[in-house]
């Protein structure tokens, strides 16, 4: 029997668990609600919230306000610094560095023990279980896998702490017996010189049986575009033909899915999606068919959902699982074994579906244009550039967009700084169909630019090759779990990136 064949059983249990996401989600939500609040009580924080008589949701809500990173930061740096018992029981020795959502250069997630084991590693588990499930024909164990990181290091002037990304702090507490089936080894995996970590990389995997990848997918892209160069080779297939399925997450792949097509042909090829953030594993797409992904809701997380409609209102109907409503859009709000209370992640999600319960990722409560009452999110911006590439067989590497303001006449616009991998051949013919779908799936955008009265047509700046990288450089970020924000109600982002030469 292959390694694959011994994994399938291996896998059953949980493949059969997982079914209670259909038929009793929110009786999951309202356990993982009392688990953590059990837990938790004799900490600082769940002292001062009464979690001991906390008795249900309703209770929950009175007791714990709604949290963003400003809020728990002064514990979280507590936390840092060896204290115990502050958030979470016991110390907390990791911590996921992220940035670009607070007023801070970065913040620290809290990564406990139990949210390693109970979130982050139980997630990438049930992607495993549920491809297998998908996909009775696939040797995925037979070959290896690999696993794209960032890295991490001491925390300085903090004994006892380490940061990193999230990836290299999962990469780093694996089971040692993964290793055996992944690559690149561990000690390239946790370089933080993205440029030198890109070559070492294709170099140790151009030679493997290398059958499934992992990673972000600017970054994995650009490590396989780096093993072509070394193969000599035009497709990935070539290089690996037993390549059969990308796990990817952390930005939206449909700018990157052409990319992808186009260098890997094989028609056994698959791509699931996951939603795995700094704070927490959410969502895993469970049906190929289908691009929404299934919410889980047996780890350590208690979710609840703010209506966007609703966010800048002082009493916002914040609402748990089932007070939800399909095609409606959520900010999300988590509680955590990592020790977050009624934490706002910043990103946005509309459902698809209830029972199972299903959804979209829509963009980040601060990644929005709003300048003029357009209300543009992420969702928005990516539909729309898809199909002005779908119609002139242009291909998106990296984008952001922000307003331009009003000038004496009135008149406003959307500036959008495009680096493409695939230029059209007609701009301002892109820049039109990407204009007329946006009027086409965003009402408040099509009022907007009615006649051109208020907002003018969108224009479109071409980026160099390489100019992203080069301001991710330029900030430290380059590699790793760093995004580019795609939506700006302000032009800082648009103008660094512009000036960079």
């Amino acid at each position: 029997m292959s390694l694959t064949g011994i994994a399938r059983y291996a896998f059953a249990p949980r493949q059969h668990k997982l079914e209670q996401h259909f038929t009793e989600p929110e009786a999951l939500q309202h356990r993982v609600l009392q688990h953590l609040l059990r837990t938790a009580a004799n900490t600082e924080y769940g002292r001062n919230h009464l979690f001991a008589t906390t008795k249900g949701y309703d209770d929950f809500v009175r007791n714990v306000p709604v949290n963003t990173y400003e809020e728990l930061k002064a514990d979280i740096d507590r936390m840092r610094h060896g204290e115990a018992d502050v958030l979470w029981p016991g110390k907390v020795k990791w911590y996921a560095k992220s940035s670009g959502t607070t007023n801070d250069k970065s913040k620290f997630i809290p990564v406990s023990a139990e949210g390693l084991k109970n979130i982050h590693y139980k997630g990438g588990t049930d992607v495993v279980a549920l491809y297998l499930q998908n996909n009775p024909k696939s040797r995925m164990f037979d070959g290896k896998g690999l696993i794209l990181g960032g890295s991490h290091a001491p925390n300085y002037n903090v004994a006892g702490s380490l940061v990193g990304d999230l990836s290299a702090i999962l990469i780093e507490n694996i089971n040692p017996l993964v290793n055996l089936v992944r690559v690149p080894k561990k000690q390239t995996a946790l370089l933080s010189d993205f440029e030198v970590k890109r070559d070492r990389i294709a170099r140790e995997c151009l030679n493997k049986n290398v059958t499934n990848i992992s990673g972000v997918p600017s970054w994995m892209l650009s490590v396989l575009v780096r093993v072509l160069e070394l193969s000599g080779k035009e497709r990935l297939d070539e290089v690996w033909p037993n390549l059969e399925v990308f796990f990817h997450g952390g930005i939206a792949f449909t700018p990157y899915r052409s990319q992808y097509e186009h260098i890997i042909k094989s028609d056994r090829m698959h791509y699931m999606e996951t939603y795995n953030a700094s704070e927490g594993f959410f969502g895993i797409q469970n049906d190929p068919a289908d691009k929404s992904m299934l919410l889980m809701l047996d780890y350590d997380v208690f979710y609840e959902f703010l209506p966007m409609d609703e966010f800048d209102s002082e009493n916002p109907n914040i609402v748990p699982l089932e007070g939800v409503e399909v095609g409606r859009n959520y900010a999300m709000l988590i509680s955590t074994s990592c020790g977050l209370w009624r934490y706002m992640i910043g990103d946005t999600v509309k459902f698809t579906s209830v029972r199972p319960y299903k959804f979209v990722i829509t963009g980040r409560t601060k990644y929005f244009i709003n300048a003029f009452g357009e209300e543009l999110i992420q969702d928005n911006a990516e539909k729309g550039l898809a199909y002005a590439c779908q119609q002139t067989g242009a291909e998106v590497k990296e984008y952001t967009a922000a307003p331009v303001f009003m000038d004496a006449n009135a008149k406003c616009r959307h500036q959008w700084l495009i680096e493409f991998a695939k230029e059209p051949e007609d701009i301002n013919e892109f820049a039109d169909l990407l204009d007329h779908q946006l009027q086409a799936i965003n009402s408040d955008y099509e009022a907007k630019r009615f006649h051109d009265i208020t907002l003018q047509p969108l224009e479109i700046v071409v980026a160099r090759k390489g100019q992203f990288d080069d301001w991710l450089r330029s900030k430290g970020k380059l590699g790793g779990q760093h995004k580019i924000p795609r939506l700006s109600n302000n032009r800082k982002t648009i103008e660094e990136i512009m000036r960079v030469k």
